[in-house]
């Protein structure tokens, strides 16, 4: 989806095709004046650590399958970052980790392009050190492969999405 083009044809609420979807998140029927905001979904993303290693995962599904990312995902309704980051681990790595144990690193936008819908995300960034290597994928419908890298051999070219890359680059 590109930027000024919509998922909808017509008015969700009356059915008019007379509506503006403006800079991508703002739908208005100019007959009926429904509004709708498509804002700023929350997401998290885990960095685990070991020693002077990294652990990405590699993507199984688009977008950006192939590429490596972080563990994590959309923050559910009612759920704080801290909830949702320890939910996606145990969910994608079988992992239970407690809140009281992360790292808050930072904040970062991205895009997220599913099924046609560009959502626009702000990934919520903490670090999880690890006492071993030893993990596995649990969601392997999600994650195709788990991998360890050093710190300073990253390459940002392989990561998917630019929060992660970003993140990566400034931080580790």
């Amino acid at each position: 989806m590109t930027a000024g083009t919509t998922f909808f044809n017509y008015c969700p609420s009356c059915s008019s095709a007379n509506f503006e979807y403006t800079n991508n998140f703002k739908f208005c029927c100019k007959d009926c004046d429904f509004v709708l905001y498509h804002n700023i979904a929350a997401a998290v993303a885990l960095v685990f650590t070991f020693e002077d290693k990294i652990l990405f995962t590699v993507r199984n599904v688009d977008p950006d399958k192939g590429k490596l990312d972080l563990p994590g995902g959309f923050i559910d309704p009612g759920e704080t970052a801290e909830e949702a980051a320890c939910r996606e681990t145990a969910e994608e790595l079988g992992l239970e980790i407690a809140p009281s144990d992360l790292r808050y690193i930072t904040t970062s936008p991205n895009h997220y392009l599913y099924k046609n819908v560009a959502y626009r995300t702000m990934d919520i960034f903490y670090e999880f050190r690890l006492s071993s290597a030893d993990i596995a994928v649990k969601a392997e419908d999600e994650i195709k492969e788990l991998v360890w890298l050093q710190r300073g051999a990253i390459d940002l070219s392989r990561i998917g999405f630019v929060s992660v890359k970003k993140v990566i680059g400034e931080y580790f």
